[in-house]
């Protein structure tokens, strides 16, 4: 399931690719089956160890032709020159984290002058209904420490010398599963949690076009997923 558009994004063979806080690494294996030369960064060994694994699986089968790696750090003080990458991706990394000015202005360190970045974090009033519903949903070790407003954002962005050149919103059927998900307690599975879920695994599986056409038209309204993408302002 991607939250960014690779076709806005428009990565190409031998470009290089950083996804920063890449989690399981969705994004960073749609940017190696582009061909890029791609890094994955995290803090979570677990999830860094399985990305190493897939990385190593897609090259085996022939999905990946670029450098690949995954690589342990804090995204406050990336190990990376001045302008190495030609693409940051950050999902659904900035609202994590406290400092995220500091991470911003090193994601932008790290990309070259042109280079594109694109960052996904939660829409404001999708989020603001979890908050409402649930305080565990957000007041967990390691969740959510803020609720991004669109003119927020893009102001931080445009702080860091990063242009917002186009926008978008996503998921909007995982809005009210995850309301759902707050109203009966995050941690309590219950019949219709299990039932919504078993939607969201078959709608990512099977891809049908009718309900494609249906996120799509909701998305504007209903998108749980807030997408920016932003050029590196040339000096």
């Amino acid at each position: 399931m991607l939250t960014v558009h690779f076709g806005r994004l428009r990565i190409r063979a031998g470009d290089r690719v950083l996804d920063l806080g890449c989690g399981g690494g969705r994004h960073a294996f749609e940017a190696a089956k582009h061909g890029a030369d791609v890094i994955a960064l995290d803090l979570d060994d677990a999830d860094l160890k399985d990305v190493r694994d897939m990385f190593a699986a897609m090259a085996d089968v022939g999905e990946s032709s670029g450098a690949t790696a995954a690589v342990r750090a804090s995204g406050l003080a990336l190990p990376f020159p001045d302008a190495s990458f030609d693409h940051v991706i950050a999902a659904e990394i900035f609202e994590h984290v406290p400092d995220d000015v500091t991470m911003i202005t090193e994601a932008a360190r790290v990309l070259k002058p042109g280079g594109l970045i694109a960052v996904t974090v939660p829409r404001w009033w999708p989020e603001r209904v979890c908050w409402a519903l649930s305080d565990s949903y957000h007041q967990v070790e390691g969740g959510h420490v803020r609720i991004y407003r669109r003119r927020q954002l893009t102001r931080r962005l445009r702080a860091a010398g990063l242009e917002p050149v186009s926008t978008h919103h996503a998921h909007a059927l995982h809005s009210p599963y995850w309301w759902l998900k707050c109203a009966v307690g995050p941690d309590n599975e219950t019949a219709a949690v299990r039932l919504y879920h078993r939607f969201l695994l078959w709608e990512i599986i099977r891809k049908p076009r009718s309900v494609r056409l249906a996120e799509r038209v909701l998305n504007p309204v209903l998108g749980k997923s807030f997408v920016v993408y932003a050029r590196k302002v040339t000096p």
